[in-house]
């Protein structure tokens, strides 16, 4: 159970997530001050950077926390655990944390994915983002799977399966969907670039 002081938090969080999308939206993202940001939410700016970095950190959040979490469950394998399977439960488990710490609306993610294809800056950021990630995947896959799965192979399974995620996640934002319509166009995509993938590494039963 999640307690009180970790409750605020993820309130003053989610109302700063809030109130810079609504001024990156209004105002343009290069135009909008960290100051403006924290006033809207209602906190000081020291408080915001209790929170994130910067701007670019409301937009992309702590992927890195994120990743090394779900490498970190990677050291122990459920028995005869495909790397595909592996990375099915990599997913289901970033959408339960994203249900759990549910910061961005379904209407703010259109806005947000607005935002890094319109700025050239979030588009530079999130090119960069996309390969260190799939990369910093694929090696604790490959560390997972050691003597199973070389790096190109690891490399390929985290392409297809989080690739196809991402892109179906971002196809089906259009027609303002809910958060679980958007939950499983990515899953979907996910099981189908994973059933090609069966033959990597361990087998199951």
């Amino acid at each position: 159970m999640v307690g009180l002081r970790e409750r605020k938090k993820q309130r003053t969080r989610q109302a700063l997530v809030e109130a810079a999308l609504k001024l990156f939206d209004e105002k343009g993202y290069e135009e909008t001050t960290l100051a403006e940001i924290a006033a809207a939410a209602d906190v000081s700016t020291r408080t915001f950077f209790s929170y994130f970095a910067g701007k670019e950190d409301v937009i992309f959040g702590d992927l890195k926390g994120w990743l090394d979490a779900a490498i970190a469950e990677w050291a122990v394998l459920a028995p005869d655990e495909s790397p595909a399977d592996l990375l099915l439960r990599m997913i289901d488990e970033s959408h339960e944390r994203l249900a759990v710490h549910n910061e961005v609306t379904a209407k703010d993610a259109a806005l947000l994915t607005r935002l890094v294809m319109s700025e050239p800056a979030l588009q530079a950021k999130a090119l960069h983002l996309l390969f260190d990630s799939q990369l910093t995947l694929a090696r604790g896959l490959h560390e997972a799977y050691a003597g199973e799965l070389d790096l190109i192979d690891a490399a390929a399974a985290v392409g297809a399966v989080v690739g196809a995620a991402k892109l179906a996640a971002f196809a089906s934002l259009d027609g303002d969907p809910s958060p679980e319509e958007v939950r499983r166009a990515a899953r979907r995509a996910a099981e189908l670039a994973a059933s090609g993938l069966r033959t990597l590494g361990r087998q199951p039963s």
